[in-house]
């Protein structure tokens, strides 16, 4: 049969194939060139090579064996006895030589078996906290900073230093709000700084409670149900109608007393009413006339709660709907005379620490106060933000330094610390082992004097009367 060639039909390539399949028989002592299928890759750069043979060998050819198994991969090579000089080089750095002093700094912590059979009281909590290391360290130091400002004198007048405190609104939405409140009724501080809502819901909570829920409920559900959620903390929205009920009436009087004044001709320009953010907060404070209150106590003992964010909060809401239903009159609140104030008591004392709860505008008011002194000499923060992004609350006592608000160690400086924690963890447990102690072993109030022989010391004192009431 001849081999099948290639035919036309009807304009059309056929292929004929043959009816007996046959046997090449192909020499052995010659080769044959075949097309291989797929052709092998060129090498690059050089130009394509023309098809590759396939070479056909005798049977008689040597072929080499696969290797065993066992041989792939292959061993590593024998280490020896000794680990490389490398490995030995990077693990086992040695230390350089340990100073003496470090002994003192040795990490530990509490041993409860050291008080079997009693409690713990706060203070030795807290002393056994001090090389704990990370968080616990600091509240430790913030303990040590808060005891020596509290009990720091000037050695010629016997003047005690001036102590700033800052709080965000929802630590008074919280129960912290009476750990500040007992610092304000015990004159432990002279000035404060807070936000609106550090204003309002602390008259709120004298007028109807704030409860507990959770962090979880949903914000729509609230809404419809008249429930504002802080946290995990439910005010109901009846006690922001109880708040206008019972502050749009004071807001009638500090007008009617601005517009009096302004009015009387007897009264000399520069001796008329001029309202600022802390007389009208020193105001509510008296009309609340409530011990439970922060506001209270601070009016009644003659410290100065600054608002520089006075209407960002329900309070500036009732400012404004106030505004309308006294038109055209208005009340007029006056800022400069306020941050003339809180930058002078800065200014004249004669040492000066800043314990600030939270971040944002108290912190910085506080320690901008402290700028015109060139810095204060003691500081206590607490808080949880991080400073990567710049954020001011997040900012840690060295960068305050680099702006003259806190003066550095060796020059002035007693002590900064900042404590990374939420306040209403660690702040009870700060005040309960400095200001509430009722230690007499000299780590406190004053050393052989007891805590009430101490406030006597503190009412005496030349500080007491360097504040004055507003409105």
């Amino acid at each position: 049969m001849p081999d099948s060639h290639p035919s036309t039909h009807h304009g059309q390539s056929h292929i004929r194939m043959p009816m007996t399949p046959r046997t090449v028989s192909l020499p052995l002592d010659r080769t044959t060139n075949l097309t291989t299928f797929p052709p092998p890759p060129s090498p690059s750069p050089s130009p394509s090579p023309p098809a590759a043979a396939v070479s056909v060998v005798p049977s008689s050819a040597p072929v080499t064996p696969l290797p065993p198994l066992t041989s792939f991969p292959p061993p590593l090579p024998a280490l020896g006895d000794a680990p490389p000089e490398a490995a030995t080089n990077a693990v086992l750095v040695q230390s350089v030589a340990i100073p003496p002093e470090w002994k003192e700094r040795e990490v530990k912590g509490i041993d409860f078996n050291d008080f079997a059979g009693r409690d713990v009281t706060v203070p030795e909590l807290i002393k056994g906290m001090t090389k704990m290391g990370f968080q616990s360290s600091n509240v430790a130091r913030a303990c040590e900073i808060i005891d020596d400002m509290r009990t720091w004198r000037d050695p010629e007048t016997n003047t005690p230093a001036t102590i700033f405190l800052g709080y965000t609104s929802n630590l008074i939405s919280s129960g912290l709000r009476e750990t500040i409140r007992y610092l304000v009724q015990h004159k432990h501080v002279s000035a404060i700084v807070t936000t609106a809502g550090g204003i309002e819901e602390d008259i709120i909570k004298c007028l109807a409670p704030t409860y507990l829920g959770s962090f979880s409920l949903d914000g729509a559900t609230l809404r419809s149900q008249g429930l504002n959620r802080i946290g995990n903390l439910l005010v109901p929205n009846n006690n922001y109608c109880s708040f206008e009920d019972w502050v749009m009436p004071i807001l009638d009087t500090i007008l009617a007393e601005q517009q009096a004044s302004r009015n009387d001709p007897r009264i000399a320009e520069e001796d008329k009413l001029v309202w600022t953010p802390s007389s009208i907060i020193a105001r509510l404070g008296k009309e609340i006339n409530d011990e439970s209150s922060v506001l209270y106590w601070a009016w009644k003992n003659d410290i100065p709660i600054f608002c520089p964010a006075l209407t960002d909060g329900s309070l500036g809401d009732m400012l404004y709907f106030h505004s309308f239903r006294a038109s055209p009159a208005r009340i007029i609140v006056d800022i400069v005379s306020d941050i003339r104030r809180i930058n002078t008591l800065a200014v004249r004392a004669k040492a000066s620490g800043m314990v600030i709860l939270g971040g944002g505008v108290v912190k910085h008011h506080i320690a901008n106060a402290n700028l015109m002194r060139n810095g204060a000499e003691w500081t206590v923060i607490v808080n949880v933000a991080g400073e990567f992004d710049g954020s001011d609350a997040g900012a840690r006592p060295d960068e305050a330094v680099s702006w003259g608000k806190i003066k550095p160690a060796g020059r002035g400086g007693r002590g900064a610390v900042k404590v990374y924690s939420e306040a209403t963890i660690v702040f009870p447990m700060i005040v309960a082992a400095t200001w509430a102690s009722h230690r007499e072993d000299g780590e406190g109030v004053e050393k052989g004097k007891d805590r009430k022989e101490a406030e006597q010391v503190l009412a005496n004192s030349p500080a007491s009367s360097t504040t004055t009431r507003g409105g």
